[in-house]
């Protein structure tokens, strides 16, 4: 009983979080503090993946500016193919990578790139987000968060690790996911437990990145005022 009480009050901040009209770093405080405060003990176990991979430089050696953005071909939710070369025939594109469907912190990061869009799309610019679920999944991410640009199914984390972004969670994190139900091989089609970085890059029409944001701390993105920034 405890536990449906604590799931059902996860699930308020979740909604709250995902509506609040605030920044994104506030919309993604509330629902870590929720998380704090009623799951400590799985706080603690994201602390720990997150203390590991920055001891390791998780991210550091993904392409920095200046640096030419490798090109993607990668098919969205429908099977249709996306390539960053097209994309940038049409102005600058912002390029996410989220963890995946499930990731409440993604979809409240996603959530507030919609609502970001207009703003993006006036200063010329695309966006595509990445994901490694297979495509029923990246459908289903992109009906239930309004989504109106593609979200890419990354197959067995190829492209983030091509970017240096791929991590695997951890024996620890394994063990926890598995016994929510958070199941990445099926999600994935693969048992390898890895996940992308969640990261963003902005690249210009000439396709050399110019402002790029990865941290291993899922918990934390890209401000919209720092996408807005780097796309001026």
């Amino acid at each position: 009983m405890v536990t449906e009480i604590l799931v059902k009050d996860l699930r308020q901040a979740f909604e709250q979080a995902r509506e609040l009209d605030g920044s994104m770093a506030e919309r993604l405080d509330v629902f870590a503090d929720a998380t704090r405060k009623l799951h400590p003990s799985t706080a603690a176990i994201v602390d720990r993946l997150v203390a590991r991979l920055k001891q390791h430089d998780a991210g550091k050696d993904a392409p920095k500016p200046g640096d030419a953005m490798p090109p993607f071909v990668l098919p969205d939710e429908t099977g249709r193919l996306v390539s960053l070369k097209d994309q940038l025939t049409q102005g600058p594109v912002v390029i996410t990578f989220h963890r995946g469907h499930w990731c409440p912190y993604c979809r409240i990061s996603i959530s507030t790139l919609v609502k970001a869009q207009p703003r993006i799309e006036a200063l010329g610019a695309r966006m595509v987000a990445i994901v490694p679920d297979r495509a029923q999944f990246a459908a289903e991410m992109r009906q239930d968060c309004n989504v109106n640009f593609p979200i890419l199914s990354d197959m067995d984390n190829g492209y983030a690790m091509l970017l240096n972004l791929a991590i695997w969670v951890g024996a620890e994190m394994k063990e926890y996911m598995t016994k929510i139900g958070r199941l990445l091989p099926e999600y994935q089609g693969n048992d390898s437990w890895m996940l992308p970085i969640p990261a963003t890059f902005v690249v210009g029409k000439d396709g050399r990145i110019k402002a790029r944001f990865v941290d291993p701390d899922y918990r934390k993105r890209i401000t919209i005022e720092e996408l807005i920034g780097a796309l001026k």
